[in-house]
């Protein structure tokens, strides 16, 4: 019988949360196996917008996606994981004393898991235009991956959230010039950053709805907008960029048992699920006052593998010792 690799804890889904618990669970002497769907670590923040600045974490006025990114990844190599890409995750279940996690290249074998996976697999809102399709990966865009692919371009960017916001005021420096255009009144940004943005060069249309995109060869050349009143706005454009949000799902996940609200996995203060040996940390956890930040689920990752490592050796203190002590 072919010998079986068991792992304290396999962490499922490789972002900045999963990969903060991969580190954790290194200072507590875990065997950590990180599992994630992507070709590379750093979920949305890699996949959408690396080159995006985020603003809300700790001890950074501002930091790089893609440069956070490296520096959890380089944190995660303290505990040595087994990092596991391109692998969808199917089904989980317990076998004797551990899990069995079979994805769609294989079987693996926990003690214990940590879900970490956000908001589960996402695809971005496309654009409800017809014809929009012609253009797409060419001028019509649903995340940044190159600020450099729109240098001295007229760059129209739609949406209202803070992830619109926050792509006008980046490429402001970059493209000749930034349009914000919004299908509501009222936008969903954090009002600080709408702030920001009404006292730079970026030019605020709303509220208005896209009517056509008009070019060819997959180039736009015009972006034409309809208000309510039915008047027709005409702006020449070299690209589009979509904000309109991601439809998410968390798949088989929705299969195993757990106990759920809406799409979320229902977690107590420790971050155990009604599974026991299966904890959820970071945007697919939920609780009473939640909020979805980066920055919480760096706090909710060490709880989770602290209770887990409790979990698996009662003997061992939930509280660690704290860094300054590990790595004296």
């Amino acid at each position: 019988m072919e010998e079986r690799e068991i792992f304290d804890i396999t962490i499922i889904g490789g972002g900045p949360t999963g990969l903060f618990a991969s580190f954790y669970g290194g200072m507590r002497k875990m065997k950590v196996k990180v599992l994630d769907s992507l070709p590379q670590l750093g979920g949305q923040l890699m996949e959408l917008y690396p080159d995006k600045f985020i603003y809300d974490i700790g001890g950074f006025p501002k930091v790089l996606a893609k440069d956070l990114v490296d520096n959890l990844v380089e944190q995660a190599k303290y505990g040595d994981p087994e990092i596991c890409l391109e692998e969808t995750v199917a089904s989980v279940e317990r076998e004797d004393e551990h899990f069995v996690i079979t994805t769609d290249k294989g079987a693996h074998y926990s003690k214990a898991i940590l879900l970490t996976a956000g908001v589960g697999a996402f695809h971005p809102r496309k654009l409800a235009v017809d014809g929009a399709e012609q253009f797409e990966g060419k001028t019509l865009h649903y995340g940044v991956k190159d600020l450099t692919l729109f240098s001295d371009k007229k760059v129209v960017v739609l949406g209202g959230g803070d992830s619109a916001v926050d792509w006008a005021m980046m490429l402001e420096n970059v493209a000749s010039q930034v349009t914000l255009s919004h299908r509501r009144e009222k936008m969903t940004a954090h009002e600080a950053n709408i702030d920001t943005m009404m006292q730079s060069t970026v030019e605020v249309k709303k509220p208005f709805n896209v009517k056509e995109l008009v070019g060819e060869n997959g180039e736009i050349r015009e972006l034409v907008l309809e208000d309510k009143e039915g008047n027709e706005e005409r702006l020449e454009v070299d690209h589009v960029v979509v904000n309109y949000g991601n439809i998410t799902s968390l798949g088989p996940i929705k299969e195993w048992g757990l106990e759920m609200e809406k799409n979320s996995v229902i977690v107590n203060s420790k971050m155990e699920t009604n599974i026991p040996g299966i904890y959820a940390a970071g945007d697919i956890a939920t609780y009473e006052g939640k909020v979805k930040l980066i920055a919480v689920g760096f706090g909710e990752a060490p709880t989770a593998i602290n209770n887990a490592k409790s979990y698996l050796d009662p003997k061992s203190r939930v509280q660690p010792l704290h860094s300054t002590s590990v790595f004296k």
